[in-house]
């Protein structure tokens, strides 16, 4: 399955990751390359929220570097985020399922996304989803565009509700006392 941002994928996106207790964030790509760069600058600006029960891992450019790490830590979901040349506008992002890994040449990395994918839902016992977000590949330029910086927003945005929606488990009220 692939939703992309006209099929509602932020709204898709909260419902996966309502009540999850432990998230695994994995940034991957290369900083230093503007068309691949997206997943990390996503899962930096994830880690910078400092939200309780999320735990980034920075794979860069060798994502399972980490499953290790990952398996270590334990999570109930782990959140794959890419840069994914998707032929879409820029800025776009989109749950991507296996069969649109595969279909569209999407991997640099040395083991390809699906491997991974199958492997930590396997080994971790985890629920895997991959985000891709559309590069702004028009120029030569050193700094994130616009449309790219607004699409790691939206997408930390998802985030964040995702942690603070009603059915996560939220902390029990606190009684007010005799009114």
């Amino acid at each position: 399955m692939t939703l992309s941002a006209g099929e509602d994928v932020e709204t898709e996106l909260v419902k996966r990751l309502q009540g999850v207790q432990r998230l695994a964030v994995v940034g991957i790509g290369d900083e230093l390359h503007p068309a691949d760069r997206l997943g990390i600058l996503a899962a930096r600006a994830i880690e910078a929220m400092v939200l309780p029960g999320v735990h980034v891992f920075l794979a860069g450019t060798v994502p399972e570097s980490m499953t290790a790490p990952i398996r270590r830590y334990g999570p109930d979901h782990i959140l794959l985020l890419d840069a994914a040349e998707m032929g879409r506008p820029p800025g776009t992002f989109a749950v991507l399922g296996a069969d649109a890994v595969q279909g569209m040449g999407l991997s640099t990395h040395a083991l390809p996304l699906t491997v991974m994918m199958d492997y930590l839902e396997k080994d971790v016992g985890s629920r895997v989803t991959l985000v891709g977000i559309q590069p702004d590949t028009s120029g030569a330029r050193t700094e994130p565009t616009p449309v790219e910086m607004h699409a790691i927003s939206r997408l930390v945005t998802c985030i964040r509700r995702s942690r603070s929606a009603p059915s996560s488990h939220e902390p029990p009220s606190i009684p007010k006392g005799d009114e």
